[in-house]
């Protein structure tokens, strides 16, 4: 088993410094950011809902035995519905937030960490200025004011951190929260609401033998993530659910660093998909399983009807491989090794309930982008994956502020047809030059193998259904993996997924995406090539895409839109 590193001030900078070292990111090499002042509450605005977040230190039970020492969020409610803020019992994650669109809110910041934040609000569609860029945190002793509309469909949203290089650790030790937006459209459903509508946040964590958080904090973590060895639901391990003989919503959030997931029902009862990112789909959908990577989020009915009482149903994350080398799998050493199946929490009916619920045939309205509404039809912009060469780029390049590159600048108010590819063994993409044609170069994906397609489970030993060999599900090359890319604002359409390579790899997850419904983040395996229509509506300014394994948004897999 790996010896994970407690998570003191001192592993943190020792893991800090791996990840400058391996993505080589351009503030490591001695760039400064500029920093904006605080912004602070206008009163030319009149909120709705006005509430303060305090980011603290703080100690949480967890464990048997000892608290654990944590950072949280800690909420108050200033002005508005009760229901606006809701602590969540006995976790460390921060309060559940619930607004209507249309609200206008003011949400007050203040920091007392012993370093720098600032908090994004991940999903909504806002203002550069209220959307926790990094050049907003604030030091130790100050707040941030955010003021805005929820202009967002209802849909489930979260916030956390996205102070630069520290967002990793700063979410790892408990910073984050999700956040429920209502609307007319939905509220006409009747779905399942009040105690009958769950939130769940997954998570994977370590823990040292004194119940303290344990982070890994070297170059494996830098290069695949960090993986931890148990998993918690709400902030709590070995979680349990009691219900009633009754329908439920079930709205779930991957809050874990880096760990994909496969939900599925220990006595797979098809999932019942209502929701995903950007909130209900146009009709329900139902699955075997469905993949869940980091930010991504799945809204679920689940209906516990006819079973008596006594009785579970436990999720699971089952089975799966090659989104993930071997050598990684060898080097990280979790006992939760990626795409072995392991339990996630367990539902157990403890009432019996005569309640009668039916799925509506028809959920929302989506509106989808006719291609004369699209800006580039013909020349999609690519966002280039690359990780090769001890190099974390996206587009050839690491993040650095200010080093916006030509199609990077994209007009306000119109819609980008964008490409998102894995790039191998070369810079490619925009190259030092800006874009050169699209970054084609790369997209054979035959990267380090020297132009053969190495099939699965052969190389290196082939770890049984979970060794890819060097070259990964598309035989793409010795780093190549899954990556949860993020882009900030509104959401986007996923029109296509292509894929070359190993098909029996593929058929482990490929019925696990649900591609019907808005989405600001997509998981690209290794070997496919995705097409998604953007609008980049509204507000001008800077506004970021990276990859959401959030060790490799830290070590410089992150750039941003100049939206003009």
């Amino acid at each position: 088993m790996k010896r994970f590193r407690p998570l003191t001030r001192r592993g943190l900078l020792i893991g800090a410094g791996a990840a400058a070292t391996f993505g080589a990111p351009a503030f490591g090499q001695g760039h400064a950011m500029r920093r904006i002042a605080p912004n602070l509450a206008s009163d030319a605005f009149t909120p709705d809902v006005e509430l303060e977040l305090i980011c603290k230190r703080d100690e949480t039970p967890i464990l048997t035995g000892k608290p654990t020492r944590v950072w949280r969020y800690v909420g108050n409610l200033i002005k508005g519905p009760p229901n606006a803020l809701t602590a969540l019992p006995d976790a460390y994650l921060g309060p559940l937030l619930r607004f209507t669109k249309g609200q206008k809110v003011r949400i007050r910041l203040r920091n007392e960490l012993p370093e720098e934040t600032i908090t994004h609000w991940h999903g909504l569609h806002v203002p550069m200025l209220m959307d926790g860029h990094p050049t907003a945190a604030i030091d130790p002793g100050e707040t941030y004011v955010y003021e805005f509309e929820i202009r967002n469909r209802a849909g489930m949203y979260f916030y956390h951190p996205h102070t630069h290089e520290k967002t990793a650790t700063q979410v790892y030790r408990g910073l984050a929260g999700a956040i429920i937006v209502e609307d007319a459209e939905e509220r006409a459903l009747g779905l399942p609401s009040g105690e009958f509508e769950i939130p769940l946040v997954i998570q994977d964590r370590s823990f040292d033998d004194d119940n303290q958080l344990a982070y890994g904090g070297d170059m494996h973590t830098s290069m695949f993530g960090f993986y931890g060895d148990r998993v918690l639901v709400n902030g709590r391990s070995d979680f349990t659910l009691d219900v009633a003989s009754r329908a439920y919503r079930l709205r779930l959030l991957n809050g874990s660093n880096a760990r994909i997931y496969k939900l599925c029902w220990d006595d797979r009862t098809p999932l019942t998909v209502i929701g995903v990112d950007g909130g209900l789909l146009e009709k329900a959908e139902t699955r075997p399983y469905v993949m869940l990577a980091p930010a991504e989020r799945l809204d679920l009915i689940v209906d516990f009807s006819g079973r008596p009482q006594g009785s579970k149903l436990t999720m699971l994350s089952g089975e799966f491989y090659g989104l993930i080398p071997p050598m990684a799998q060898r080097m990280m050493g979790s006992d939760l090794a990626m795409g072995e199946e392991f339990p996630l929490f367990t539902a157990r009916v403890t009432k019996a309930s005569n309640d009668s619920w039916k799925l509506p045939e028809k959920l929302s309205t989506i509106r989808r982008f006719r291609k004369d509404e699209i800006a580039n039809l013909d020349d999609p912009m690519p966002i280039a994956i690359t990780m090769a060469h001890m190099a974390m780029f996206l587009n050839g390049r690491p993040y650095g502020h200010d080093d916006i590159q030509p199609r990077e600048r994209i007009p306000v108010d119109t819609t980008q047809l964008i490409e998102i590819f894995h790039e191998h063994g070369g810079m490619g993409g925009m190259g030092m030059g800006g874009m050169g044609g699209m970054g084609m170069g790369g997209m054979q994906g035959r990267g380090m193998m020297g132009g053969g397609m190495m099939r699965g489970r052969m190389g290196m030993g082939g770890m049984g259904r979970g060794g890819m060999g060097m070259g990964g599900m598309g035989g793409m090359g010795m780093m190549s993996m899954a990556h949860p890319i993020h882009l900030h604002g509104q959401p986007f359409e996923i029109i296509e997924r292509r894929f070359e390579g190993d098909e029996d790899a593929y058929a482990s997850v490929r019925d696990g995406f649900i591609d019907s419904g808005l989405k600001d983040t997509v998981l690209v395996t290794p070997g496919e090539r995705l097409r998604i229509i953007k609008p980049f509506g509204d507000f001008k300014g800077r506004f970021m895409y990276h990859c959401h394994n959030l060790e490799h948004e830290d070590a410089g897999m992150m750039r941003e839109f100049s939206v003009e």
